[in-house]
């Protein structure tokens, strides 16, 4: 009997499951892309990646952009990830809610069977390059965007 509870003491929970969750390879793959996509067109962006907690994984800041523009991508990419919805839909909700942004650029994705992963925030260009900036990091990891 107290091999019995023994074994039962040392074998995992069942009560969580499993779930898919942003590691930093991942991220750097979509942050990396994001990067050279926005080189090849001499676009000076900022980018920050989340996971699904909002909370960042990693980030660059091409030289040359704004100081302040690393902090609206970060809060693109936050609320983005948090919301779950990409920046340019809050946008277009009619107010502010808690960290949620109201520009365009930051893009939430997901597994290929819809888990919820995290979002990249990118900012700089215009919206419409910011917006395919990241969408081009998404695809390269081979993760799924939400774009609405």
């Amino acid at each position: 009997m107290s091999l019995l509870m023994a074994a039962l003491a040392m074998s995992p929970a069942s009560a969580q499951s499993q779930r898919a969750v942003l590691d930093y390879e991942t991220a750097a793959i979509i942050r990396d892309t994001c990067l050279n996509w926005a080189n090849e067109r001499d676009l000076d962006v900022s980018i920050a990646v989340f996971n699904d907690a909002g909370v960042l994984v990693t980030s660059a800041h091409m030289d040359g952009t704004a100081t302040a523009i690393a902090e609206v991508a970060q809060w693109k990419g936050r609320s983005a990830a948090t919301y779950r919805v990409p920046s340019a839909v809050t946008a277009n909700w009619g107010g502010p809610g808690p960290g949620m942004a109201n520009w365009g650029g930051g893009v939430p994705f997901t597994t290929a069977d819809g888990m919820p992963l995290g979002a990249i925030g990118v900012s700089g260009a215009e919206t419409e390059d910011d917006i395919a900036c990241g969408l081009a990091g998404i695809a390269a990891a081979g993760l799924v965007s939400r774009e609405n």
